[in-house]
């Protein structure tokens, strides 16, 4: 099993801090968010390689962040997996590739096709064990897999995909930005997917669907395929704004027993 880290996104929420920090890269709690990201992988006995795809305005940064976490993790013993840094090639939001067209093309570049593949997003922060998932889905035996959180705000679920499973987890509805939600499980981006279903986004881009948000792959795999949800307990932290990412680093920080913060800054 490979891991792949979307992070070619340009983040333009959170300009101006994005305009020259990618956002996995920058500080919650005291860490690059895509560090926590990184830890989970790396508890995933399965995945034996980890590759980041990111566009040409933050390659180098990302690289600097690789070599660097590289040398962190050899002084504290804990699991080195051989990490790339792959360049989209894109210089702006306008001509980025979307989510899902930088997985096709990370997929291509990394000679991937024949692999099972663990996809995270890289502003996800969450604290269940991706070990678990990957068991999980390992039970499964012939499908992919979405991981589930049970939103507590309905009018936040509206901004998300709400998902419906059958008594076997089976996935047998999708819908994206719900108007009137009908359940409070949605999707997060965090994917497996079988190893015989990654030629299929060739299949999904073919047919003229959007390269950009990974779930919309989701909506038409489940059509296809057996597609499963794990529905996970514990926090997720979905940081697309200014407040949201407050949020996230005054969570983080409070774990770590450092001060609340009133105001996110990158010190």
């Amino acid at each position: 099993m490979k891991a792949i880290i979307l992070a070619a996104g340009y983040a333009t929420r959170l300009r101006p801090l994005t305009e020259t920090i990618a956002k996995p890269l920058l500080p919650v709690g005291g860490r690059p968010m895509i560090d926590y990201i990184y830890d989970k992988i790396a508890e995933v006995p399965e995945v034996d390689a980890v590759y980041v795809v990111t566009n040409h305005k933050f390659a180098l940064s990302f690289q600097d962040w690789s070599d660097e976490h590289q040398v962190r993790a050899g002084q504290s013993g804990s699991r080195q997996l051989p990490l790339q840094v792959f360049d989209d090639g894109t210089l702006s939001n306008e001509d980025r590739l979307g989510a899902i067209g930088d997985i096709r093309f990370t997929i291509e570049r990394g000679n991937l096709a024949g692999d099972d593949l663990l996809i995270i997003a890289g502003d996800n922060l969450f604290d269940f064990s991706l070990a678990d998932y990957v068991q999980f889905w390992r039970g499964k035996d012939d499908g992919s897999c979405i991981a589930l959180y049970e939103c507590p705000d309905m009018e936040l679920v509206k901004e998300y995909s709400i998902v419906e499973l059958d008594p076997n987890d089976r996935v047998t509805s999708f819908v994206e930005k719900p108007q009137n939600p009908t359940t409070n499980t949605v999707g997060i981006a965090t994917y497996i997917y079988h190893r015989e279903h990654v030629p299929l986004i060739e299949q999904y881009l073919n047919e003229g669907n959007s390269p950009d948000q990974p779930g919309k792959y989701i909506a038409w795999l489940h059509k296809r395929v057996p597609v499963y949800g794990y529905r996970f307990a514990g926090e997720w932290l979905d940081i697309g704004n200014r407040e949201q990412l407050l949020f996230a680093d005054n969570q983080i920080r409070a774990r770590n027993g450092l001060p609340q913060r009133a105001e996110y800054s990158i010190d």
